[in-house]
């Protein structure tokens, strides 16, 4: 049973994302520490209580398909409910609409802990608070005071439709189209596919944010609109009209998340639904400026995907933790007594591996939510440095942590041995889930093409240039403080970020040189590197804020078992990209089977 970590939470929002020194200085206006921690100690209780016993119902049923309509688990409606009764669906959102306006960081460690209870559950609740920034943040006055009172009170739910089944990450290639219908509405036709929580029995209406193409669109991303699209058409007073032309016509059966519907969505098909053809949508923004305001919805999706990574693998932790403790096989060296296996020393390796790389993904996802912070409060050159460090983060906190889930799940079936094979000890589902997280929202290969050919040049290429100093001003701060081993662990932490210092050098140089296949190829064992530095660094700073001496054992572990990767990854980087150039041509010859072998 999954308990949340309420105080490794609360420690690393305040101390090494940096929010109680701000939230100190009062730039979080009424905000209070012991506030701060009554929220997280009662989000972490609904999440351990309510969220996590419903779980293995949500992956063993799963969410059903009959006659149009799809039904939620057993038990889950009743969950949800009880969800937004407690008021956590608007806790990040505007106060005009209801909302608590509390900050991303606050909410971000809520995510983590009801997406640890059930990461199924936890991705719909996550895309109607996307809606709701991505609805303030371009919509026109009359549509933020039609829906954004309703979703942020969570009585309906929003979506992303962004993906075709042609189309697949290329956004470029979406075919959805839009009509004006002459009445300032618009009618879509066209599919959608990939639609989480597209259509379920949650609440009385679903709001589907669409992309799609204006009769006189530009080719490509460039001409794509963004469509609000409800479910059931909103009169003027705010009560529910007719039903709208929007469907769901099948659900994916999933290696995991099995709770969550996962739908095909199809617009425009009134003739076989018998309601009139062509789904009303309000246009979002400017016309063929849908991708720049889908972005706004997109961006805070990749950090909570990011964050359900930091869930799934704290809830595998505990799980294979807890196995360990009570199996009894084996005797340590020297013993005649047969022992609990978390005392063979392999055991042992295996979950702080789990550990420790929980603690750094942790630690990058809320660093990249107090990024978000900072950046909405501050102004002038203040509110652009928080904004590209915001903007830096995000792929890695992305990518990194979605990796971790898949390790750290996949680590955690090898403790349980044979019975982490069997479905019944549940951490196979673990597993499972884990694995959609690294592909939904930009695949992580997409994310760290991102970092390389657009995030490295953030402020004329000076910002990364900033933050690679401040990781290197920790490991000064380290090898001054005085701690056993200090000067040890400053050193490997030092060669860490040399190396991401020379692959940031090589990968501007291949880019600027027009070796863009050589810096593409380097993309995802660059992203590694550079997410593993950060943890190394942000681990060190937990050591060095007052911490126990479990978060300095740890940090050292990390050190040793973890970072020393870096030293692999810089020669990945600088030798792999032309490996791959000279060896790609025999995965396109009509021998390619036998080419390679």
């Amino acid at each position: 049973m999954y308990i949340a970590p309420v105080g490794e939470i609360a420690f690393a929002v305040k101390h090494v994302a940096g929010f109680k020194a701000s939230m100190d200085a009062g730039e979080f206006g009424d905000l209070t520490e012991d506030l701060l921690d009554a929220i997280l100690a009662e989000a972490g209780r609904f999440a351990s209580e309510e969220i996590a016993p419903l779980r293995r119902v949500g992956d063993q049923i799963g969410a059903k398909l009959v006659d149009g309509k799809v039904s939620t688990p057993p038990g889950w409606r009743e969950l949800y409910r009880r969800w937004i009764a407690g008021g956590w669906n608007g806790l990040q959102a505007p106060e005009q609409y209801g909302g608590q306006a509390l900050p991303t960081v606050l909410g971000v460690a809520a995510l983590e802990m009801w997406n640890s209870g059930s990461m199924a559950f936890g991705i719909g609740p996550t895309l109607t608070m996307g809606a709701i920034e991505a609805i303030d943040a371009h919509a026109s006055e009359e549509l933020k005071q039609l829906y954004l009172p309703k979703l942020t009170a969570g009585e309906w739910m929003g979506t992303m439709n962004l993906t075709e089944p042609h189309a697949g990450s290329d956004l470029a290639a979406v075919k959805c189209r839009a009509e004006p219908a002459g009445d300032g509405s618009y009618r879509l036709f066209g599919q959608k596919i990939f639609i989480t929580y597209g259509e379920h029995d949650f609440c009385d209406n679903i709001i589907h944010l669409v992309l799609a193409r204006l009769p006189d669109a530009p080719p490509g991303s460039s001409g794509l609109s963004l469509f609000l699209v409800p479910k059931f058409t909103v009169n003027v007073d705010g009560t529910l009209g007719p039903r709208n032309d929007v469907f769901c016509s099948g659900l994916e059966h999933k290696l995991g998340i099995r709770g969550s519907p996962t739908c095909t969505m199809v617009f425009g098909d009134g003739s076989s639904n018998g309601v009139p053809a062509g789904a009303r949508g309000w246009l979002i923004g400017e016309q063929h400026r849908g991708l720049a305001c889908m972005f706004t919805m997109m961006n805070n999706a990749r950090l909570a995907v990011g964050i359900q990574g930091v869930a799934v693998a704290e809830a595998a932790f505990q799980m294979a933790r807890a196995y360990a403790t009570e199996r009894q096989q084996g005797k340590v060296s020297g013993g005649d007594t047969v022992v609990a296996i978390v005392h063979h020393p392999d055991v042992q390796r295996n979950l702080l591996t789990i550990k420790a790389m929980t603690a750094a993904a942790r630690a990058i996802c809320y660093s990249c939510a107090f990024a978000i912070d900072k950046a909405r409060m501050s102004d002038g050159t203040a509110r652009q440095f928080w904004k590209d460090h915001a903007d830096l983060l995000t792929p890695i906190a992305k990518a990194f942590s979605t990796d971790v889930g898949v390790e750290a799940t996949s680590i955690a079936v090898q403790v349980f041995g044979g019975m982490g094979y069997i479905e019944e000890t549940g951490v196979a589902a673990l597993y499972r889930d884990a694995r959609i997280a690294p592909i939904y929202e930009g695949t992580n290969g997409i994310q760290a093409i991102d970092l390389v050919t657009r995030k490295l040049s953030l402020g004329s290429g000076k910002h990364v240039d900033l933050l690679l100093d401040d990781l290197s001003e920790t490991a000064r701060q380290l090898s001054n403080s005085g701690r056993p081993a200090a000067e040890e662990s400053a050193d490997v932490l030092k060669a860490a970020i040399r190396h991401l210092r020379a692959a940031t050098t090589f990968l501007r140089t291949a880019a600027h040189e027009g070796r863009k296949s050589e810096a593409l190829a380097g993309a995802v064992p660059y992203l590694r590197l550079f997410a593993l530095t950060l943890g190394g660094v942000y681990l060190a700073r937990a050591a060095l804020s007052g911490g126990s001496e479990a978060r300095t054992s740890l940090f050292h572990f990390y050190l040793h078992n973890v970072l020393s990767e870096a030293d692999g990854l810089h020669r990945q980087i600088l030798l792999g990209g032309k490996s791959v150039g000279s060896a790609a041509r025999y995965l396109a010859a009509p021998d390619a089977v036998t080419a390679v072998n």
